[in-house]
């Protein structure tokens, strides 16, 4: 899907050195150009994508962990998420209005312990309507993708008809939603 927009700039950020190693390999096997960062969240490049980022998709480290386990390193920086998995989660909130362009679309990959629900408020509070793109549960967790937008008439209504900044419908707008329910499929052990 991404390696047919040669138009489009793709960004990636982890924490992690090696995810951001396996990122970059994936993509480059797939003949997709990004660049790949290390970083946290966006820091460091956060001025740069001010109100540019068309689309952001976020898989945070969501899992409810002791606060002191986010961020130690190793592979717990990929699930450690510190009370109600959310140390991480909120962190993002608080940047996503200043990266996101005025007809941006954000996805949020959550857990039921996450409380989306309160998570949806804060985004309200923010300027932002909001839905549950994808819901999917198995034995071990209930996984909702969120998706916000930013929701000029203070009423949450999605548009039928996504338009980039730039005033033409985005590739990624149109076809995330269907992508997103092949790519988020769970078998039960």
């Amino acid at each position: 899907m991404l390696s047919d927009l040669k138009d489009t700039r793709f960004i990636a950020t982890d924490i992690s050195k090696s995810a951001v190693e396996t990122t970059r390999l994936t993509l480059e096997a797939h003949n997709v150009n990004a660049d790949v960062l290390v970083a946290d969240l966006v820091s460091g490049i956060d001025t740069h994508l001010a109100g540019a980022v068309d689309l952001l998709v976020f898989n945070p480290p969501y899992v409810p962990t002791p606060d002191d386990e986010v961020g130690i390193g190793g592979i717990a920086s990929a699930w450690a998420g510190g009370h109600k998995g959310r140390i991480v989660i909120d962190c993002m909130l608080e940047i996503v209005d200043s990266i996101l362009s005025p007809k941006g679309w954000f996805y949020l990959v959550t857990v039921a312990a996450n409380c989306p629900g309160e998570i949806c408020q804060i985004m309200r509070r923010k300027g932002f309507a909001s839905r549950i793109a994808i819901q999917r549960s198995t034995e071990e967790e209930s996984l909702h993708v969120l998706k916000f937008w930013r929701d000029a008439s203070n009423e949450a209504s999605d548009s039928s008809n996504p338009v980039s900044p730039s005033g033409r419908t985005s590739f990624m707008q149109r076809s995330l939603p269907h992508h997103l329910s092949r790519l988020v499929s769970f078998k039960p052990t």
